[in-house]
């Protein structure tokens, strides 16, 4: 007996899921396939049946959180309390949700242009989303500030071991975003 239509979608998001939070965790460098799948629960060769390459499920597993995070959000407060939870501590452990943009920022500077080209769409989407959920419609620029705002400051305050300075730059960058 075969396996069901949804089997194989279902084992790729498995593996999808497995890789976002092992590279958002660790980085492209220190995940090995074998963690992936182990980790997804499955074995390293029903990764070959879905992706070709270590490199490939890295791209694919940042526009799928991306996603993740969007269809999470579809009933989302305002966005002024969207920023104030993607600014917060909770979301600097990763524990509530874990967002590819600032988590990988540094890890897919060092990735090949396919890896930074999906990066690239994924943050262009979330400038964008920015811009039309804002019910002040704010501009293209504003948005885009406060993107970078958002992603650069989880990005750096992640990287800080000073609790108390770490949250005192995401409040400082909360209170730059005007919205």
């Amino acid at each position: 007996m075969g396996w069901s239509k949804e089997h194989k979608p279902q084992v790729r998001d498995q593996i999808l899921e497995s890789a976002a939070q092992l590279f958002m965790n660790r980085g492209f460098d220190n995940v090995s396939i074998d963690e992936v799948m182990q980790n997804a629960g499955l074995t390293r060769g029903a990764f070959y049946a879905h992706f070709k390459s270590k490199s490939e499920v890295y791209a694919e597993s940042i526009r799928d959180a991306a996603l993740k995070s969007i269809h999470a959000q579809e009933d989302a407060p305002p966005v002024s309390e969207r920023i104030v939870k993607y600014l917060s501590l909770e979301h600097r452990k990763g524990e509530s949700m874990a967002c590819p943009l600032a988590f990988l920022v540094s890890d897919v500077s060092q990735q090949n242009n396919t890896v930074r080209d999906v990066y690239t769409k994924v943050f262009k989407g979330f400038v964008k989303k920015l811009t039309e959920s804002s019910k002040e419609h704010i501009s293209d620029q504003e948005a885009l500030k406060s993107a970078v705002l958002m992603v650069g400051g989880m990005a750096v305050a992640r990287a800080l071991n000073d609790e108390i300075l770490a949250e005192q730059l995401l409040t400082a960058c909360k209170q730059a975003i005007d919205l």
